[in-house]
């Protein structure tokens, strides 16, 4: 995986490991604010089985690791902190548009927004 400049099909659909290598979702979508022409965040599915029961997590890009040597996607969080983050289910998906919402999550792991995420 080249992780100078990444595509959004790229990281659509790819696995995200934590540090001990467990597997603990998928990214299903990236979320952009074309008014400040960048991404608020990256949407990962956990839990459930076939997508049923499972819940959305929005993980601020600064969060994910890219690993062009392994061709993964990491997040240093364990599982406990995962289920307690910001979430949603995949028929009510926040507005992006919410700055209270981006800022929580960007607060949850520990990130400062850069940017408003007004549009």
């Amino acid at each position: 995986m080249n992780t100078r400049t990444l595509s959004s099909s790229t990281i659509t659909g790819q696995k995200v490991y934590n540090l001990k290598g467990e597997n603990i979702g998928d990214i299903k979508d990236l979320m952009i604010n074309p008014a400040k022409a960048n991404v608020e965040y990256a949407v990962l599915e956990f839990g459930g089985f076939l997508g049923i029961g499972s819940k959305y997590f929005a993980i601020p890009l600064e969060a994910l690791q890219f690993s062009e040597k392994e061709e993964k996607i990491m997040l240093d969080v364990n599982k406990e902190k995962l289920e307690n983050a910001p979430s949603f289910d995949k028929d009510n998906w926040p507005s992006s548009a919410d700055p209270e919402f981006v800022n929580s999550v960007y607060t949850h792991y520990g990130y400062e927004k850069r940017h408003s995420s007004a549009l």
